[in-house]
């Protein structure tokens, strides 16, 4: 199996300007089944070969589609979220970055209401290797396999999946999950969904500095997961009280700092790798040759 999408995942693609439309057709070359486009003033249209609508409602009545992936400016954004959830689409893949955090605030409230679950914003979105992929990932680097990621930092999801390609694990999903301020689903969701595939054996965490996340996922790890989850910390290298990179990344006194974040997971028994390359010997380590 795999977690969240998988063949069947319907995809409509919100915003079809210049990286909507080409990673609309990255998608579908990958095997997603892209089945319609949401773009004001296009409906009647089609781009790639599948139909483009006025608006969410109007694609989810004619396709059925159940999973929409969001390549719309900053501005709007959280509005097409929101017309996503009313239309009654079960996973939203904000791929958008620089939305406001008020918005998003304004965006959580509604999907608790509705029942959607959020990958992002401002995120490259996930893909089940062989199965579906929904964003911008470069489908080549990925194997299908054993191995669950989940990952703040999107450059460094791509270097983590190449070793574990390398490595003839595999992954069963790889989520690129967004390093905003407030982002939909969190590192406790998505481990709770890999404990329940079947098909994931072994977990990787990709953590950064700001927030504590890391911490709270350590605790869960401990409390609730069987299977094993390994950890790597982006910014173990940032000088002290500067910001790095993603807007979630802040440093509030001695909260979300690197050395607490290395702390938590391993006083809950969560292997902390110091590179990248050692991501897999520590997954080899933990599964005990399996």
């Amino acid at each position: 199996m795999s977690i969240l999408i998988d063949k069947d995942t319907r995809v409509i693609v919100q915003g079809l300007g210049r990286d909507g439309s080409f990673h609309a057709a990255q998608m579908l070359e990958y095997g997603t089944n892209v089945v319609g486009g949401v773009h004001p003033g296009r409906g009647g249209e089609t781009e790639s070969g599948f139909p483009v609508f006025n608006d969410c409602r109007a694609a989810v009545e004619s396709t059925g589609a159940d999973c929409s992936v969001l390549f719309v400016p900053a501005g709007f954004a959280a509005d097409a979220i929101m017309e996503a959830a009313d239309a009654g689409i079960g996973l939203v893949v904000a791929i958008s970055e620089g939305i406001p955090v008020l918005d998003m605030t304004r965006v959580t409230e509604v999907l608790q209401r509705k029942g959607t679950r959020l990958v992002g914003p401002n995120c490259p979105g996930l893909i089940s290797p062989g199965r579906c992929k929904v964003g911008i990932m470069p489908g080549a680097i990925f194997e299908e396999g054993r191995i669950g990621v989940v990952s703040r930092s999107g450059t460094l999801t791509y270097q983590v999946v190449r070793h574990v390609t390398d490595s003839d694990l595999g992954q069963s999903t790889a989520v690129g999950m967004g390093g905003d301020p407030v982002t939909g689903l969190g590192f406790i969701d998505y481990l709770e969904l890999f404990e329940k595939d079947d098909q994931t054996e072994a977990v990787v965490l990709v953590g950064e500095i700001g927030g504590t996340a890391e911490e709270r996922a350590a605790e869960f790890v401990k409390a609730s997961m069987s299977k094993p989850v390994v950890s790597f910390i982006v910014g173990r290298t940032a000088p002290p009280g500067k910001r790095m990179g993603h807007a979630g990344a802040i440093i509030s006194g001695g909260s979300g700092t690197a050395e607490a974040k290395v702390a938590a997971l391993t006083e809950n028994d969560v292997p902390v790798a110091d590179t990248t390359e050692q991501i897999v010997q520590l997954l080899q380590d933990e599964l005990g040759g399996r």
